[in-house]
């Protein structure tokens, strides 16, 4: 992309910022025959959504419309209007027509057949091109306002764009390194748009556990967390799926999605890990007393390898307070009572987040009492909109968030 003097020239719809909800905003407008620019400061397009899904991209959920709604955790009324528009459907068609050969796995999770995220920058920025979008490198600094209604933006080289739509579409603070550093809230913040509490929403969890560190880098699967709030001593989230233990604390899918359910960390929050949710507590211990007889002779540290990770063993048998060299025959049954209690209720104290910087999405953000939720257009300010991450929404991992992005930037585009 290369920036040409652009001052003065006159645009029906300006789109700033070339992500998902941009690209998708400004590919569509274009397309229905309007005159559209799209500012974008990164040398590419899609920065952000390179990263996404581990570098795999996962775009959507194959999931109904009502479905996807019960895995919207934020202002999720507001997004009806938009998700039915431009549903996961459409958006798997959408890609499919454009020649990415999608698949659906694990929790419906939707990903190009390639594994490959640059595919579906690819086919957005091509699309972007093809429909007859001017694209360029710029900053944008300001948008320019006439009597509460858009004449333009004005970029950071003090050049200006003239237009009758803007659509911001900016992106949160999360991976500030993509380019989402929050200018676009600074924006529609100038105009007297409401900014939300910004939060880190889908984030790893923090905490002091040493365990973590002797467990960093395991994963486990097929597990069941519950999250309790320590003051309340009460359940707030469950949730059953794949966790990862890392240097700090907590981390994976389920982890993520726990991370928008605890509002204030400091009130005290752990979460209790069930490693084995396929059993009952009595079949368990039934489990535990066959693995203890098949290895009756061998010490207690050598009869786990079938139950467990290998590097979960040492943690559990320090957790259980049984001598690690104890033969199985001399296990007594309050010890393996308490051993089964440990494998369903593995717990940790959680103390924080990791910063926002790190966060997969930004919650809060334009409050979305001043956007219409038929257009996406600001309440304030005539000829404004916004789409994706700026807006405060956000849902569940799982490809939830993209879609929330494609989804209102269609219906920007379309109003």
């Amino acid at each position: 992309m290369t920036l040409n003097n652009n001052s003065g020239l006159r645009y029906d719809v300006i789109v700033v910022g070339g992500g998902a909800a941009g690209m998708m905003a400004a590919a569509i407008a274009s397309d229905t025959g309007q005159k559209v620019i799209l500012i974008e400061k990164n040398d590419r397009l899609g920065k952000k959504l390179m990263i996404t899904g581990k570098g795999r991209c996962n775009l959507t959920n194959n999931c109904s419309v009502d479905e996807f709604m019960d895995n919207v955790v934020v202002n999720k009324k507001f997004l009806y209007g938009a998700v039915n528009r431009f549903s996961p459907t459409d958006t798997m068609e959408f890609f499919e027509k454009l020649g990415v050969r999608l698949k659906t796995e694990r929790g419906r999770r939707v990903f190009p057949c390639s594994d490959r995220s640059l595919d579906i920058v690819n086919a957005l920025s091509d699309f972007v091109k093809k429909s007859g979008c001017k694209t360029i490198k710029a900053k944008a600094k300001k948008i320019l306002v006439d009597e509460k209604k858009v004449i333009g933006v004005m970029l950071s080289n003090q050049e200006t764009i003239f237009g009758k739509k803007v659509i911001l579409a900016c992106g949160g603070v999360s991976y500030p390194q993509t380019g989402s550093d929050g200018d676009g809230l600074k924006m529609a913040k100038m105009l007297g748009h409401k900014i939300t509490k910004l939060k880190p929403s889908l984030v790893p969890l923090v905490s002091e556990n040493s365990d973590c560190k002797s467990l960093q880098g395991l994963s486990l699967k097929n597990i069941r967390i519950d999250v309790i709030d320590k003051s309340k001593n009460k359940v707030i989230y469950t949730d059953f799926g794949e966790m990862l233990f890392t240097h700090f604390g907590l981390s994976g899918p389920v982890i993520l999605s726990a991370s928008t359910h605890i509002d204030n960390i400091e009130k005290g929050y752990k979460v209790n890990i069930d490693i084995k949710p396929a059993l009952t507590h009595e079949k368990l211990d039934k489990r535990l007393q066959r693995e203890f007889l098949q290895n009756i002779n061998k010490s207690f540290s050598n009869s786990l390898s079938s139950l467990l990770p290998k590097k979960l063993i040492p943690v559990v048998i320090k957790r259980s307070k049984i001598d690690a060299h104890c033969k199985c025959n001399s296990i007594t049954k309050e010890q393996r009572h308490n051993l089964c209690e440990i494998l369903k209720n593995f717990s940790f104290d959680v103390s924080g987040f990791r910063p926002i910087e790190e966060a997969i999405i930004t919650s809060g953000g334009v409050s979305v009492k001043e956007i219409n939720p038929k257009t996406m257009q600001s309440k304030l300010i005539d000829g404004l909109y916004f789409a994706g991450e700026m807006i405060d929404v956000d849902a569940y991992t799982g490809g939830y968030n993209l879609q929330i992005a494609f989804s209102t930037g269609y219906l920007a585009a379309i109003s």
